[in-house]
């Protein structure tokens, strides 16, 4: 029988060469108030496989996907779904909700299109610590 998505934890399909986006998968893994979020890296199989399945190119992973109860949520609604898992000064960033999504979003493609120049870039994606191994793939099916 396979898990209803409501009860499915939320996945965030990451760059995983990406400083800044490893640096929040580090931050979201010190800071989430469930421990329940899985982590998949888009340059993995799983993740390109997640990637195609909600129509994101993962050779060109610009967009930030986080899949919450069965709904994919791409750029700056993602990340704020995201944040409401976190405790800590993140929070502060759901003020965002007062600007319209256009703004957001326009703000949101600004950083991913100039992340590596920004915060630079990794030759392979970085290994978990073995404790939180288990949270960067996708749940089993029950």
């Amino acid at each position: 029988m396979s898990r209803p998505p409501g009860n499915t934890p939320p996945i965030w399909l990451y760059d995983g060469v990406c400083v800044l986006c490893s640096g929040g998968v580090r931050y979201t893994l010190k800071h989430e108030r469930n421990d329940a979020m899985r982590f998949v890296a888009i340059q993995s199989r799983e993740g390109r496989e997640l990637a195609r399945a909600h129509g994101i190119d993962a050779d060109d992973p610009e967009s930030f996907l986080f899949v919450e109860n069965g709904i994919a949520l791409p750029k700056s609604d993602g990340v704020l779904a995201l944040i409401r898992h976190l405790d800590g000064p993140a929070r502060l960033l759901l003020a965002g909700r007062i600007l319209p999504r256009a703004l957001r979003d326009w703000l949101y493609d600004r950083v991913a299109r100039n992340r590596y120049r920004l915060f630079g870039r990794k030759a392979s994606c970085e290994m978990p610590d073995p404790a939180q191994r288990h949270r960067f793939s996708l749940p089993e099916a029950s």
